[in-house]
Order: C-alpha cells, then sequence, then structure tokens
C-alpha cells in the first residue's frame, strides 16, 4: 500500500515525482479522514438537536476547524453531550490527518539526513 510505502535507509532516496505521488495520497488519506469527521458531526447535530442540513455543516465545520460552535445554544441534553465528545474527537482527526500529510515529509527529511536509528550502539 502506498500510503506505508518508504524508502529504507540503505535505498536511495525516491525521485521528486514519487514523493509528490505519495504526499498526494496521503493528503486524499487525511481528506477522507475528516470527510468522515465531517459526517458524523453533521448526523449527531442533526439526530440531537434536529439542525437543519446546513447548520450541522457549518457547526461540524467550525469544531473540526478549533473555532467552536456557532449559533444558538444547543437545548438538548444529547446535544450538549455530542458536542462535547465530538469537540474532543475533532482535536484528535487533526492531530491524525495532520500526522498522515506529515509522515512522508518527515520520512523524506529524516532520510535525507540519514538519521539512524540505535541498533549499532
Amino acid at each position: 500500500m502506498a500510503l506505508f510505502n518508504f524508502d529504507y535507509k540503505d535505498k536511495p532516496m525516491a525521485s521528486p515525482a514519487k514523493f509528490a505521488g505519495r504526499l498526494f495520497i496521503n493528503v486524499l488519506v487525511a481528506l477522507v479522514i475528516v470527510a468522515v469527521a465531517m459526517a458524523v458531526g453533521m448526523y449527531g447535530y442533526q439526530a440531537t438537536e434536529g439542525m437543519q442540513p446546513i447548520d450541522a455543516f457549518l457547526n461540524s465545520a467550525m469544531l473540526l476547524g478549533g473555532m467552536g460552535p456557532v449559533g444558538p445554544e444547543l437545548h438538548t441534553e444529547a446535544g450538549k453531550l455530542f458536542a462535547g465528545f465530538y469537540a474532543i474527537g475533532c482535536g484528535l482527526v487533526l492531530v491524525l490527518a495532520s500526522g498522515v500529510v506529515l509522515a512522508p515529509v518527515l520520512h523524506r527529511v529524516l532520510h535525507a539526513l540519514h538519521v539512524d536509528d540505535d541498533e549499532k550502539g
């Protein structure tokens, strides 16, 4: 799978085109992760608060982006619990998506510097 197909330290570094392809795939994976998180948020807001789809989209996007909920105060206990847990989950999604995107970049930097692990001593 190309997502985890990195170069070994004893092999030459990948060409810029191959690196760009790997980065593109990782960006697509991160976008899928974000889209799933958005879908969960929209469904949760619609199910717990009865929000219209556009309002659920706005609240989900703002929480996922780190800005916080928008609009009127939440009215139900279920909605408040969902929003709290969704906000915590959004923070984890941000870390996960960032890691997926940055993994090939950091690997390439370490490969270029020939950073060894501590096997030799």
